[in-house]
């Protein structure tokens, strides 16, 4: 197979991934509104910061949202070096950031995850349902790694305080890290 077979080829697939994984989350969004302001949530206790007085779960949905945007053009950039202009070098740094910044995803996830089973006694799929579209609308504020690093800022405090809080619901030290 010649360089540009591979290349259309990899840009069809990302094409498909792009739109099989856009319909459900339209769905998703349709499917569960979010109800604010629920008196069963627990709140954020962090005066100064952008997430103060929100629902833990909402918090830490929009941090993922946020993260799994960053993660997304993290994958697409490697994809770039590794197809359209190879740099060995570029695409093992960019592939291992975009999986660190997926698992910092994930770990905000099941935070929101776990408060909202915790707090509104959902089930999983439900939970899912519920934080999904915070999270959707946070990561589509992000339309660059820029604004997705300035959009992030506040999230490993976010996620400091949470665990101080409530270290069960908050339980992956690598975000810590991150």
């Amino acid at each position: 197979m010649s360089t540009r077979s591979a290349v259309a080829v990899t840009a069809i697939i990302l094409a498909f991934l792009t739109i099989a994984h856009a319909a459900p989350r339209r769905q998703q969004q349709q499917a569960a509104p979010v109800a604010p302001g629920d008196k069963r949530d627990r709140t954020v206790a962090a005066p100064g910061t952008p997430f103060h007085g929100k629902a833990y779960w909402q918090a830490a949905a929009q941090c993922g949202g946020i993260y799994y945007k960053l993660g997304t053009f993290y994958s697409e950039s490697a994809i770039k070096a590794k197809v359209v202009k190879p740099d060995p070098a570029a695409y093992a740094d960019l592939s291992k950031t975009a999986n660190t910044t997926n698992r910092t995803a994930t770990a905000f996830f099941e935070a929101a995850e776990h408060f909202l089973i915790a707090d509104r006694k959902l089930r999983r799929d439900e939970a899912v349902l519920t934080y999904d579209p915070v999270a959707t609308a946070a990561g589509e504020r992000v339309k660059s790694l820029e604004s997705g690093a300035q959009a992030s800022k506040p999230c490993p405090e976010l996620y400091q305080t949470c665990r101080a809080a409530h270290p069960q619901m908050c339980n992956d030290t690598a975000v810590l890290t991150h």
